[in-house]
Parts: structure tokens; sequence; C-alpha cells
């Protein structure tokens, strides 16, 4: 018997009927493990294929795509005749958890095969990993809303109420990994959960499956009411202002990583923090628009494009002063940079209530509203991917932060003004006058509320208590600032100095000077870092270096470097060859380097992803670069895991202040060869130290003269001694080794 002509057409202006709160309450619980997929398989693609903004930018789009496509598949499915929908939900959570649960070994042996490859291979492999669970994420949104259409006959409701639920759970996954989860279980034991999670869910709705009756989650809807005075807009102009929609609330939200990275000095858990506000705002606002889709718009088009208008509209303004008010709070307000993250939840919420705003001026709420929906979600995807793309990967390579947002909200309401004509017969002059004015004021102030930006929010993410940048670089792989002292900050975070001179040691390059002490012949080096050029300035121009490859992931610090007399040498040097990539994929790429000596002057231990640059893994990575003999020395950054880490896989060690030198061959302190260098050190044809200067008589003696002795304080002044490896495994055998899945001290 056709059900679609026995079930009587559901009441309009209807709330959801008991049945679906389960399905809420279900697809609420999916919406956590999707977020910690995400999290960690992006962090474990990272380590793979690197952390330089090709990568970044490829993992992320490709998740986003797989999402896309599935939201077809879900489309496609939601039209099936007889389909049970909890069931078939059930049985994607099961496959989702199957895949999550096996996902990082299936992503460990790919990497043997594929890590150091191009960017286009690194896109295919990527998006062949990730097309399965992403395809099964993506259809469950779709295949949800047309069942819970047929209970509403509302489909601004439907979807609001759904995305809101998945995104209130994906907003809590954000909050629970970055303060638990990722610290305490890392990565396996958080796919695990996730993985848990999925299987819970799945069989919890398969078995709930059962006690239906059959028909009774998909009942039809042979016609409406007032079918003819259900007008929409057409599918096509539908799914490009979703497109657009997406494009600018990920833009945005690419914008506030980039800021909200440098406030924090580049801590992992910010970004957990940011995303689950980011999302808990999408929630709120889809959460009200639901509601005002059943209560105020129902069916009535005008006043629904109407509403999207002053919505876009509001939300474009807001989102574009997120910046400027954080910066006046955190500089002037003395507020810890976390409380502005409230910001970021207004502002989305208003960019995240326009999707299901759009579903509703678009799409019928009859049998097809799954399969509709899933073109608009797929549009919603695409344009977010692009508006990742676009501004991560092209815009910020040439445009500052502040040209970036005002473009942005100007294309915000450019998308008020083409809903609000739209919207007729309700007057538009109110909308287009609110929108060109605020759009014409905030672009006629934007320099002065940007001005000094990265001096502002620098105030209270330093022990510092003013700053005064020279210089600021930004581009796509982040910013860089420079003092009035030559003081480089990279990332919002102290990197150095434009200084080699040794009486003037503010940046303890006396550390490059050392490589003489522990390595008698390094002519062929590598140099992972360069930051102010001058460590690499100083090991280039050792008397025995030959050869000096230099990996950098940021070329934003080589025009700083040609304009300051002291390093600027190093560009013309023969000896140097810079290479612009993430240093733990290089050495993946060029498997056949090999070197005597491997300088890395690491950032804070304690920075997100700095791990994949003191693990187990990567240390063993280095050890099959180096030529018998050959040494690994790298900033400790005072950290005892760090420290143990590097003696417990390699069998010799020496730490020299912060530093550590590790290597399968005995490491001696060789004092008389230190002094005899150090007393010809040239660069640039230039004598260092000038030997008839007694300042500089005891530099070099203090320097020789280091004691062997234990740095008993974690803390960060600096001391000037030398430790064996006995030593160090002795006091710090309690601390946990350093690995990829652990990621060290990022989350603490």
């Amino acid at each position: 018997m056709d059900t679609a002509a026995t079930v009587p057409p559901p009441a309009r202006d209807k709330a959801p009927g008991r049945s679906s709160f389960g399905y809420y309450a279900l697809f609420f619980a999916s919406g956590f493990p999707a977020l910690i997929y995400q999290i960690v398989w992006q962090r474990a693609l990272f380590t793979i294929y690197g952390v330089n903004i090709q990568s970044v930018t490829v993992i992320v789009t490709v998740f986003m795509l797989g999402l896309g496509i599935g939201s077809l598949a879900g489309g496609r499915i939601s039209i099936v005749p007889g389909l049970n929908v909890l069931r078939a939900f059930g049985l994607i959570e099961l496959a989702i958890g199957t895949f999550g649960a096996f996902s990082l070994v299936l992503f460990h042996y790919v990497e043997r095969f594929t890590a150091g490859k191009s960017a286009s291979s690194t896109a295919i492999v990527s998006f062949l990993l990730l097309l399965v669970p992403t395809l099964l994420m993506g259809s469950t949104l779709p295949l949800l809303v047309e069942h819970l259409v047929r209970e509403t006959v509302n489909v601004g409701q439907s979807v609001g109420s759904l995305y809101s639920v998945n995104t209130f759970g994906s907003a809590v996954a954000c909050f629970v990994a970055a303060a638990y989860l990722m610290r305490v279980l890392g990565q396996s034991g958080s796919i695990h959960l996730a993985a848990a999670i999925n299987c819970i869910i799945g069989t919890t709705a398969v078995l709930l499956a059962f006690r239906e009756q059959p028909g009774e989650n998909k009942p039809g809807i042979a016609s409406l009411p007032d079918r003819a005075q259900h007008d929409t807009i057409t599918r096509r102009f539908g799914m490009l202002m979703a497109g657009a929609a997406g494009f600018i609330a990920l833009a945005y939200e690419i914008i506030w990583y980039h800021i909200y990275s440098f406030i924090s000095g580049g801590r992992a858990f910010c970004f957990g923090v940011l995303l689950a506000f980011y999302l808990l705002g999408i929630a709120i606002g889809s959460l009200w628009i639901q509601d005002l889709c059943r209560k105020k718009l129902k069916n009535d088009l005008p006043r629904t494009l109407h509403s999207a208008a002053k919505i876009v509209c509001t939300g474009s303004v807001l989102a574009f002063l997120v910046i400027p008010a954080t910066a006046f709070c955190v500089s002037r307000l003395k507020f810890p940079y976390i409380v502005t993250f409230a910001f970021v939840a207004v502002a989305a919420g208003l960019l995240g209530a326009v999707f299901p705003v759009i579903a509703h001026a678009s799409i019928d709420p009859d049998d097809q509203a799954g399969k509709n929906l899933s073109y608009l979600y797929l549009s919603n995807i695409i344009g977010s991917a692009l508006g990742s793309f676009t501004i991560g990967f092209v815009a910020m390579n040439y445009l500052s932060t502040e040209k970036i947002s005002v473009l942005l909200l100007l294309a915000g309401v450019l998308i008020a003004v083409c809903l609000a004509i739209l919207a007729r017969p309700l007057p538009v002059k109110g909308i287009l006058l609110f929108a060109f004015a605020g759009a014409f004021l905030l672009v006629d102030a934007s320099p002065k509320l940007f001005s000094n930006f990265f001096e502002r929010v620098m105030y209270r993410s330093s022990y510092r208590s003013e700053f005064v940048f020279r210089e600021v670089v930004e581009n796509r792989n982040g910013t860089i600032a420079v003092d009035k002292d030559d003081v480089v900050y990279g990332g919002g975070i102290y990197d150095g100095a434009f200084r080699i001179d040794p009486l003037n040691d503010t940046n303890n390059i006396f550390r490059g000077f050392a490589v003489a002490a522990i390595h008698p012949h390094p002519r062929n080096v590598l140099i992972i870092g360069l930051s102010s050029g001058s460590w690499a300035q100083v090991l280039a121009n050792n008397p025995e270096v030959q050869d000096a490859t230099v990996v950098e992931i940021n070329p934003g610090y080589l025009p700083l470097i040609k304009e300051r007399p002291i390093v600027e040498s190093l560009l013309r040097n023969p000896k140097v060859h810079i290479k612009i990539d993430d240093g733990r994929r290089w050495l993946v790429a060029h498997p056949d380097a090999k070197f005597d000596f491997i300088l890395m002057n690491t950032t804070f231990h304690w920075r997100a992803n700095n791990t994949n640059l003191l693990s187990v893994e990567f240390l063993q990575l280095a050890r099959k670069h180096l030529n018998p003999g050959g040494v690994l020395y790298y900033n400790t950054t005072n950290s005892a895991r760090v420290q143990l880490t590097g003696a417990t896989v390699f069998p010799f060690a020496l730490r020299i202040a912060n530093f550590i030198a590790v290597s399968d061959s005995p490491i001696r302190f060789d004092r008389a060869r230190f002094r005899q260098i150090l007393e010809s050190y040239q660069i640039d044809g230039k004598q260092i130290f000038d030997l008839s200067d007694p300042a500089y008589q005891r530099c070099i003696e203090r320097w020789v003269s280091m004691p062997v002795s234990e740095q008993k304080s974690s803390g960060e002044t600096f001391e000037s001694t030398i430790e064996d490896r006995a030593s160090l495994i002795r006091r710090f055998q309690d601390q946990t080794l350093i690995t990829d899945d652990n990621m060290g001290t990022e989350w603490w």
C-alpha cells in the first residue's frame, strides 16, 4: 500500500514530536567524535606531510570536500522508498567508528609510500584517505533533515535544529579535547574514544530502529494545503548564497585563527578553544534561526529573505569588529585574550545562522527536501573550502589582516543587498542604507581600528610592558614582528635577534659558536630554522663548514635579513642554500641527504606542532641523515622531557646550556679546539674576537671554561653549564618521552 496516499499531510507550524528527540540526542552525540577525528586526523597528516601552508590548506580543503560529496550521497539515500532513517544513520555511525578505530594505523602505513611527495600528490592521497569517513559524516545531515521535514513541514526549523544540536556536540568536543583529551589520551587514545562513541551511537540507533513500525519514521507528504503559496528562490541562486555564506564564515575563521595564534604565542590549545567558541556560536545561531523559522518566517519568502539580509549584514559588521574589539579589551581593559572568544561566538552565531535560513528560502518541505538540501550543503562546503584556500593560501600572502577584513566586510554587505532586493514587496531601503552607511564608516575607520594591533595584543602576552615594532611581516605562514632593538617575534613569541656580537650576547649565540667544540669537522651541515639568520651566519662562517643547507618554513624572514648588514651576506654566501619548506617534511623528501652536523634552534617546546621536531620519531628520522660521527644539536628550551627524549634515543648525549647534542658516536667538548677556532673566527672578513681587547679575552675564557654541572632549575634562567648523558637520564627518569602520539607538552 502506498504510504504517501494514506498518511494525511502534517499540520503546519508543528514542533518536533517526542520521537524526534531521539534523533536530536543521537545527532548531538555524533558531533562529538566528528570533531575529535578532524583535530587528530589533521594533526596526524601534518606530521606526515609537514605543517607548511601548502599541506595545511590541502588537508583542510580535502576534509571539507569529502563532507560536501557525502551530502550528495545522503541526499540520494534520503529518497529511497521505505528507508528506515534511524537504521541508516546507525549503520553510518558504525562504519565511521570502524574506520576511525583503524585510521591512524592506515595513515602510518600510507606514510611509508607517500611522505615527502609533492603538493598535488599530497592532495590526492589525503583525499583518498579521508574520502570514506568524510563522505559518511556528510551524508547524515540531509538524511535526517528529510525525515524531520516530514514531521515539521518547515525546512528552516528542521535544518536549524539539526545543525544546532550537531554543532553543539562538536563544540563540546573541542572544549574537552583542548582541556583534557589531547593532553591525557594523546592522538591514539582520543581516536579510540571517538570510535567507541560512534559505535555506541550506531548500535543504539540500530536497536531503536527495530522498535519503529514500518514507515513510521518516513511518513509521506502527498501535498501541502497551500502549496501554491509556498514560493522559493531558485535552487541555483540558493546554492550561490549558501556558498557565499560558507566562504565568508570560513574566511573569518582563518583570519581569527591567524590573529589568536599570534596573541597566544602559538599555543596548541588556542586553536581548540577558538574552534569551540566558533562552533558554539554557530550552534546558538542555528537554534535561534530554527525558532524564528517555526514561529515567524514559516513559508513567507519575502520575510525570510528580508531576515537573511539583516542577519548577513549584522554578522559581517560584527565579524569585522572582532579583531579591533579584541585589541581594545586586551590592551586597554587588560582582559585575558580567552575572554574575547565571546566576540567570535557572537559573530559566528550570526554567520552560521545564514545557511538554515537560506535553506528555508530555497527548499520546499516535501519528499525531496533531503535531496535538495544536499545541493545547498555541498555549495556551502565548497564555499567554505574556497574561503579557507583563497584567504589562507592566497590573500594572506599579499594583503594585510586589515585589508582582508575590509574586503570580507564589503562582500558580506553585497550579499545582504542582493537578498534585500529579492525580498520584495517588503521595503529594502532601511537595510540598504544601514548596510552602506555601516560599511562606509567601518572602512573609513579601519586604519585607526587596526593600527598597531600587534603591539597592542603583545602587551598581555609577554613579560615586557611595551612594544614598538619597526617592521611587521604578515603572510600565509604567520606574522613576524621586529622591535626597535632588532629583536624578532615570530608568531607572537620571542624568536631571536639580529645579533652576533659576543659581548652583547642577548640571544645566547655562544651556543652556535660552541659547534666548534663538539664536532671537529662539520663540513656538511643542515640548519632547520632560519629566523633572524644570526645562527646560520655564525655556523656558515665556521672555518670547517663547506656546505650549509638551511630549511625555513616562513619566507618572510628573507627580506628582513636582506636589510641587516650583519647577516645580509648570508643570502649571497655560495656555501649557503636556503630551502622554504617544513623541516621534517624536507628530511622525508630527501632520504639520501647526509650531514655531519644538524642544528635546530627550535622554538619553545610547548608551541603547536613543535613536537614534530622533538619526538622520538623525528630523532630516529634525523639519525638516518647523519654521517658516521654526525651530531644533532638542538634547543630544548629547558624542557626535561626534551632532554630525556634526546638522551634516550641516542647512546651519546651532552647538554650545553639549554641545548643538547646527541649522536651515535662519543661527543667530547674539546676546549682546546674551541679556543683555537674562536681566536680565528671571522665573519665577512672581520675578526669576531678582538684579542687586544680584555673584554673579548674574558669572553673566550668564560666560554671555553664552561663547568660540568647539573642544571637543577627547569626555569627560564640561562645557565652556562655542561652535563653528560648519564646525569640527564638519572635526573629525568620520572619524565615521559615525547612521541608524535602524545605530542609532548603542546596541550598542557
